[in-house]
């Protein structure tokens, strides 16, 4: 044992006396020690020694049957070897914690790189939308939040597409609408100013450019009662009888229509309705306005309300089938020449949709060629 730890083991008998020493350097000698006299009366004993480096424990030696200490074992130990296998220790505790600690820095910089790439792609896509939009729609199945991630970007990439491509297509028509009347008017004026002409062809130009001014100014004034419409300011909601809002308009069509030869029927129930009073003014004059240019004279157009239910029908031309989902774009006309000479723009359903729109209400389009056409604005039952 004494090998084991690298120490000293003294036994001593009753007399003091020294009867084993495993270094057999003091075999035989009397020791006479306080901690010696305390251990024969059955205490155990500890010493440590800084100055000499040695631990010494003293253990009481009991005789078998009389339970007698017979003798007292000293067992010595230097702590040299102890430090040095604490320091051996402490020594690898601390290259592993170092080892720990850069292994766990390589794995969550790994794992941190996996994690973030999925998110690296839609950043990277995101800066790809400011220089214009993508092509094809972005997928990373990675994981679930990741793919829910990506969808709601792909929802919102092609909402933002849309509204893009809707601005430029709207941009192209203004362009063109703009550019045909004042091509028209330049023609006509250079001719007014340059070539001389007699008073029938003088006056034949000035209507043709009174006209086109006249279609400048429909324009510009259905532009901006569309862009009105997106400030929520300028609309006020009240409760209204729906026979006070078609009784107005059918006096505001009222020369209109006589000029044109057409009877306006209206008929309507004392509903009260939720309504800005001057959009929906405007909403059924260009619905009738509509229903006019596809009639002829003599022909008869109707406007009835019934509870939540507004209708305007006419006998006209009707609309191909195929038309009905594109006659609410700006500028979209069925027949061009004939509208443009009935001095139609283009605008006016785009312009009653959004009023719709505004009202919570929604607008229902059926029509026939030759048999005519019916519009119906349905306003919600919480009304």
């Amino acid at each position: 044992m004494a090998n084991l730890y690298n120490g000293r083991i003294l036994v001593v008998n009753k007399e003091f006396r020294i009867i084993k020493d495993t270094d057999q350097t003091d075999e035989g000698k009397y020791i006479v020690a306080e901690e010696v006299i305390r251990c024969f009366r059955g205490e155990d004993g500890q010493s440590y020694s800084r100055k000499n480096g040695f631990i010494e424990i003293t253990i009481p030696i009991y005789d078998a049957q009389s339970k007698e200490v017979e003798g007292v074992m000293i067992v010595s130990t230097p702590t040299r070897d102890i430090r040095k296998n604490r320091d051996d220790l402490n020594r690898k505790v601390l290259i592993l914690q170092i080892g720990m600690g850069i292994a766990i820095f390589l794995i969550a910089y790994y794992l941190s790189k996996m994690l973030a790439k999925p998110f690296e792609k839609v950043t990277k896509s995101l800066s790809q939308v400011q220089e214009g939009f993508l092509d094809a729609d972005i997928s990373i199945p990675d994981y679930t939040e990741t793919q829910q991630l990506a969808e709601a970007y792909n929802q919102m990439l092609a909402r933002m597409k849309a509204l893009d491509d809707s601005r430029q297509e709207f941009v192209s028509n203004v362009s063109h609408e703009l550019k045909t009347p004042m091509t028209s008017i330049i023609g006509y004026s250079d001719t007014l100013l340059h070539v001389r002409i007699n008073e029938e062809q003088q006056k034949k130009a000035l209507t043709h450019i009174n006209n086109e001014c006249r279609r400048l100014e429909r324009l510009s004034g259905k532009m901006m009662n569309l862009l009105e419409l997106y400030n929520n300011e300028t609309i006020h909601m009240e409760k209204h009888p729906v026979s006070q809002l078609i009784g107005k308009v059918a006096e505001l069509e009222k020369y209109h229509l006589k000029e044109q030869g057409i009877t306006l029927e209206t008929r309507s129930d004392d509903t009260v309705l939720l309504m800005d009073m001057d959009l929906m003014e405007s909403l059924l004059v260009n619905l009738i306005d509509n229903a006019m240019k596809a009639s002829k004279e003599g022909d008869t157009i109707y406007v009835e309300a019934a509870g939540t239910c507004i209708l305007v029908e006419d006998h006209g031309r009707g609309i191909p089938a195929e038309e009905i989902p594109k006659i609410t774009e700006a500028f979209y006309m069925v027949d061009k020449s004939r509208s443009k000479k009935a001095g139609g723009i283009g605008l006016g359903l785009a312009l009653c949709t959004q009023i719709v729109k505004l009202h919570g209400a929604k607008m229902e389009i059926k029509s026939k060629p030759g048999v005519g056409t019916q519009i119906r604005v349905i306003f919600s039952e919480e009304q």
